[in-house]
């Protein structure tokens, strides 16, 4: 006899108020009473989100008879015993404009599957149906559905509409947000392989033809790096398609992977314009962003650590390799871009050197390894305060200095017969071509430098210790030369500097960080004092503190007035230069 499938009926019943109904079906509810949760936190973003608290209202009927269901934590429910079938019903705010959650009003609907839709305990390798039900305010007669999630096989929903489709299981369920509503869409292939780019919101003069254009070279130079014989795109073993479902706004940028799709966040002001052809660096930014998500198709989607095969979504999941997870994808990121001919070698060591300033700007890089920042990512890296400056490193950018690092390393001791592209066809080959047909197995959180000598015959061991487990800097300077590049590095700004970063509020200066041992640190600033002035003149309006620190030299003293909450507080201060953070690579 077949499996019953799980069935889930999302409704948009209160689009301006953002507000979705879900009904959630269970054929075979567990004897002792069907448990239910909701995910605390969504694959890819590593921070406790409790979801759940976006739960309005719920209740449960079995047989159109009310059955009691409580409370039993944060985000979990337990019905009482009942024949079955049982049905949930409960409604979801939707109102988080991000790529995270998810987001409901009169001109689109967004939902990540972590968001609304309840996991039925003991049931979580049950197919599931999902039917979507077409909205009826006004001016959503032309909407259409876009997802990665396969139409269902009997019944199914038309070509981009409303109705019926399918997962596997609860997992494959929630790995396939939805874009819904009227937005700008283009589609190209990339090696035989259909790929969709959604753009929800305002952007006049959109230039999809390039974008999709550009997009193509760079997903099949991924495919063919991961799959040079059979150049296979790595969804196919969930979904006929790839979907990139992006949000226009004013300022926004990110994204978050999933194993047929990916949720971007985008300015207006980075989109290509038809008749515009010159390439923006925000431009080359968003590029970056699709290239950086696109890998992760292959890298922790299907190559995951130990300790995310599988996923435990009701507490943190921690592992001590994020460095090679997100540090290698952020070094392929533009690199496949290049390779790509989508921008420039020039613009190529632009963007490198503007993500190695970043990481020597850090002082916490002194203080925290990229190992221990992967470990930590959950309570520091996403929890980043006044501070986190002077007392964490970032995963994702040094983390790319160590794979530069290593690819280096690996072309020298090798001759250039080997490189960093063996390392990731290894670990496709080993932990991730068949994670959705297989066991799930990951690597192991010491397994790296092991795999690397298999993948290439070279031992970084030592490179490792000190570099990921340490906290020494990758030494590029010295490495980058052997390889035809000079780096050199430059005082960021001739002007002398307080050693803080400032943000304007209003008319207002507030000291955002106070970098540690800087001559504002010496002189007793910190973070959220809000300057008044410096030697007698008032610091304000758009010419701000450089205008003011112009006029001096490193180590004259000034007066600096600040308030501190309402106190008004003076402090002598000692200019200086600027730490030489700005760097340039040039080719030999």
């Amino acid at each position: 006899m077949p499996i019953k499938p799980i069935s889930y009926r999302l409704a948009l019943t209160d689009p301006a108020g953002h507000r979705c109904t879900v009904s959630l079906t269970i054929p075979n509810p567990t004897a002792e009473g069907q448990r239910l949760s909701l995910p605390a936190w969504i694959p890819g973003s590593y921070m406790i989100r409790d979801f759940a608290r976006q739960i309005e209202t719920i209740e449960a009927s079995a047989g159109g008879i009310s059955v009691a269901l409580h409370k039993l934590d944060k985000d979990t429910w337990q019905a009482a015993p009942c024949a079955g079938p049982l049905e949930i019903r409960y409604v979801v705010y939707a109102w988080d404009l991000s790529v995270r959650a998810a987001h409901l009003d009169q001109t689109h609907g967004f939902f990540n599957g972590t968001s609304v839709f309840l996991r039925a305990h003991g049931h979580e390798a049950t197919p599931c149906l999902l039917e979507l039900i077409a909205p009826t305010h006004a001016g959503s007669k032309d909407w259409r559905v876009y997802t990665s999630l396969p139409r269902a096989k009997v019944g199914g929903a038309k070509e981009h509409r409303f109705g019926r489709y399918e997962a596997p299981d609860y997992d494959a369920l929630i790995d396939h947000p939805i874009e819904m509503g009227t937005p700008q869409v283009a589609s190209f292939h990339a090696h035989g392989t259909l790929h969709e780019l959604v753009f929800t919101g305002v952007a006049p003069g959109l230039d999809l033809a390039r974008i999709a254009e550009d997009a193509k070279r760079i997903c099949e130079a991924q495919i063919a790096l991961f799959e040079p014989e059979t150049l296979r795109a790595p969804f196919l073993d969930s979904s006929d398609r790839y979907v990139f479902m992006t949000m226009v706004t004013g300022d926004g940028y990110g994204g978050l992977e999933h194993r047929a799709s990916t949720a971007l966040m985008t300015s207006r002001a980075d989109l290509p314009v038809i008749g515009q052809p010159a390439q923006s660096e925000g431009y080359r930014n968003l590029l970056g962003l699709v290239s950086h998500e696109y890998f992760h198709t292959w890298h922790v989607k299907r190559i995951k650590p130990a300790a995310f095969a599988p996923y435990d979504l009701n507490r943190e999941n921690t592992s001590r390799l994020l460095w090679v997870f997100e540090g290698f994808t952020s070094y392929y990121d533009d690199l496949m871009v290049l390779r790509a001919g989508v921008i420039t070698d020039a613009d190529y060591l632009k963007g490198l050197a503007r993500t190695i300033g970043s990481v020597l700007r850090a002082g916490g890089r002194h203080k925290q390894s990229v190992a221990e920042s992967s470990f930590d990512a959950w309570t520091r890296y996403y929890r980043q305060d006044e501070n986190s400056p002077n007392a964490i490193v970032s995963y994702y950018t040094k983390g790319a200095l160590v794979a530069l690092g290593l690819d280096l390393l690996i072309r020298e001791k090798t001759s250039g017969a080997k490189s960093l592209d063996d390392v990731m066809r290894l670990l496709w080959q080993r932990f991730g071509r068949e994670f959705y047909t297989g066991k799930p197995h990951g690597i192991p959180e010491e397994g790296m430098p092991a795999l690397i000598l298999e993948a290439t015959g070279v031992d970084v061991a030592d490179f490792v210790r000190r570099h990921v487990d340490g906290t020494e800097d990758v030494p590029l300077a010295d490495m980058l030369p052997q390889h035809g590049i000079v780096m050199t590095l430059k005082a960021a700004s001739e002007v002398p500097s307080l050693g803080v970063r400032a943000a304007r509020q209003g008319e207002d200066w507030r000291l955002a960080t106070v970098y540690e041992g800087g001559p504002a640190h010496r002189a007793g600033l910190s973070a959220h004092d809000v300057l008044v002035a410096i030697d007698g003149l008032r610091v304000s309006g758009s010419g701000g503190l450089d205008a003011h620190l112009s006029r001096h030299q490193a180590g004259d003293q000034v007066d600096v007035y600040a308030f501190r909450r309402d106190e008004l507080r003076h402090f002598r201060v000692r200019l200086a230069v600027d730490e030489p953070v700005s760097c340039s690579l040039t080719r030999i």
